[in-house]
């Protein structure tokens, strides 16, 4: 049974006042609070199998003053889509935003059959984002820590941001150095908080963390006014290090490790990481301090309330767990299959929990729930308005009726129970779309051009969560994998989602590829041209790359210079559409003024993606 349900019946009479209490908050204020590589079993609040090894105190403690949401997923199995697609509510396959490999022009390898699509190296700027959307609506909005979308924060509504790694920067020597209580960025704290043991009966001491203490930082200055906080955790992403000598002295003599660590890498199976384990329980430190700040702080505009009264604090993680890197171990996702970078359960699968006004203490809900549902829930729970152009272009559902209380399932805007998520990585480690719809997943695998189906529950209950029983070829399963398939496939060509490539370079490739031929440059009308050979297939598609200026013998990615928001309409890094003759004999395209360089990108009529090399645009 749906917990939710539970919670509905055991909390009757709460949930009846829920309306009014919501109606008397004006512009509730919104955070989220969000993690980097955390996994769905790197927390002690979906526990499956074997108990989790991290102590997570003040997550548990979010969780049973929330809702937790057993099947909440990022957009996609990486960073940088997952963070796009959280602050503009558009699908990745939709921006065409769907890896961390911005700007990406690299040849492909004599072994790899197909070539990933160009990224630009910025997240669209035109895109509506949640920040742009809130402070059009008199909200104030601050960012604080990893951003990894191109630019900065501020190019996209943020009018406060800090982006510092806190205690996250790297450390000469991972096994000895350690923040000290007179540390000039990192001083330990005179507070004491938990693990507890036999050592220290009273806590530890945690080092200063600039993310956790900017975000706290920024709700102090700007209380007086609703706002809308992005917190964005660096960890637990690699490198695997830790500032806290004492914490990681406890995983250590937890995991029956020596203390201070040997050098080298962690190979131990499973989570026995102690450097991992440290920066799941600092994360867990800093959300005990966020809460703690809402709940002991005044809310000016709602005299008698609390801000912990007055805040929605949406927690998750950008994709799945990091398994491996190198030789180190860092964690463990099992069951779930896989980790990040993968379309299986263990890379997009992931910690969600929300709490917030009006919302039941304890409750659950077991239904699918993606954060491209958090704009359009934004706008609800703050009665903002976006234009109705703009809403259209949202990928999510609302999902505030389930906070509330007012209903067990995800219903689309004419009350249509949500059918299916689905997730597209055209990218090496998986070449993978994937789709989720009732008990069963399915993955599209473009190497090998067909799918594969398991059945991840059997009438609501667990049966597959490892995704090791392919049913594709199985008869009996024929309708579900034609069904699937072709929602999948639908969902596709409706967010013009960009496919791979053939690559060029593949050893076993059978058929030619397109031969650049003669480039020009008029400087006068700034018109950049390329001819293609005749001996080989004609162009079918172009693009041209705003670059950098060329530096002889170096290919580099384009780096945009300054800090600030960009104003500028025409950046490096930018994709746009060149001009093919209509014989496919010829590329040309305009060149804006200030772009110091560009190059074509051409896929052929057989298929296959090329670069050319960067020319000077002078």
């Amino acid at each position: 049974m749906n917990k939710i349900k539970q919670t509905l019946v055991a909390g009757l009479l709460a949930v009846a006042c829920i309306p009014m209490l919501c109606a008397e908050i004006k512009q509730p204020n919104i955070i989220i609070f969000y993690v980097d590589d955390l996994g769905w079993q790197d927390i002690q609040v979906n526990d499956v199998d074997e108990p989790c090894a991290y102590e997570t105190p003040n997550m548990v403690k979010f969780a049973e003053s929330g809702m937790n949401f057993t099947q909440g997923y990022s957009g996609a199995p990486t960073c940088s889509p997952s963070r796009g697609a959280i602050n503009t509510g558009q699908h990745p396959a939709k921006t065409r935003f769907t890896h961390v490999t911005l700007d990406d022009r690299k040849k492909g390898k004599s072994n790899e059959l197909l070539i990933a699509p160009y990224l630009e190296a910025q997240l669209d700027r035109k895109l509506l984002t949640s920040a742009k959307a809130l402070a059009a609506n008199g909200y104030r909005t601050g960012h604080s820590g990893k951003w990894h979308v191109g630019l900065t924060p501020a190019s996209y509504g943020f009018q406060v941001v800090n982006e510092e790694r806190g205690i996250h920067r790297s450390v000469p020597d991972r096994t000895k150095d350690f923040a000290t209580k007179n540390d000039p960025k990192f001083p330990l704290s005179k507070e004491k908080y938990p693990p507890y043991s036999d050592k220290k009966p009273e806590g530890i001491s945690y080092p200063y963390d600039e993310v956790t203490g900017s975000a706290i930082e920024f709700m102090d200055k700007n209380k007086d006014e609703p706002f809308f906080l992005n917190l964005c955790h660096w960890m637990v992403h690699w490198p695997m290090l830790t500032r806290n000598g004492e914490l990681l002295e406890y995983y250590c003599d937890k995991f029956g490790q020596p203390f201070p660590p040997k050098k080298g890498d962690m190979t131990l199976p499973g989570q026995q990481n102690p450097y991992f384990a440290s920066m799941v329980t600092s994360v867990d430190w800093s959300l005990g301090r966020i809460v703690e700040y809402l709940e002991k702080t005044d809310d000016p505009r709602n005299p008698g309330k609390k801000l912990i009264e007055t805040t929605y604090i949406f927690f998750s993680s950008d994709n799945g767990g990091a398994e491996q890197r190198g030789k180190e171990i860092l964690s463990d996702n099992a069951p779930l299959k896989y980790g990040k970078g993968h379309t299986e359960g263990g890379g997009v699968r992931v910690p969600m929990m929300i709490s917030g006004p009006g919302i039941a203490a304890g409750s659950q809900f077991d239904g699918l729930v993606n954060q491209l549902d958090f704009f359009p829930t934004f706008l609800e729970l703050t009665g903002s308005e976006i234009a109705a152009s703009d809403f259209a272009e949202l990928s999510g559902l609302d999902i505030s009726p389930v906070l509330h209380g007012e209903s067990d399932k995800v219903l689309d805007a004419n009350g249509k129970e949500r059918e299916f998520l689905f997730w597209h990585f055209p990218h090496g480690s998986g070449w993978k779309s994937a789709i989720r719809s009732g008990d069963y997943k399915l993955h599209k695998r473009y190497e090998t051009n067909d799918y594969e189906l398991y059945r991840i529950y059997k009438d609501g209950q667990r049966n597959d969560f490892e995704e090791a029983n392919d049913l594709a070829q199985n008869p009996e399963y024929a309708s579900v994998v034609e069904r699937l398939s072709g929602l999948l496939e639908d969902a596709l060509i409706a967010n013009n989602a960009e496919l791979p490539y053939l690559n060029p370079n593949y050893a076993e490739a059978t058929k030619p590829a397109a031969k650049p031929g003669a480039a020009s440059f008029k400087k006068a009308t700034r018109q950049a041209q390329l001819a293609i050979q005749a001996s080989g297939p004609m162009i079918k598609e172009a693009a041209v790359i705003y670059c950098d200026a060329p530096v002889a013998g170096k290919t580099k990615k384009n780096r945009h210079k300054g800090g600030g928001a960009v104003t500028e309409e025409f950046i490096p890094g930018m994709r746009r559409p060149a001009t093919v003759s209509a014989d496919g004999s010829s590329v040309s395209a305009k060149i804006p003024a200030g772009i110091e360089g560009y190059c074509f990108m051409l896929i052929d009529t057989n298929g296959f993606l090329q670069y050319t090399d960067v020319v000077a645009a002078k």
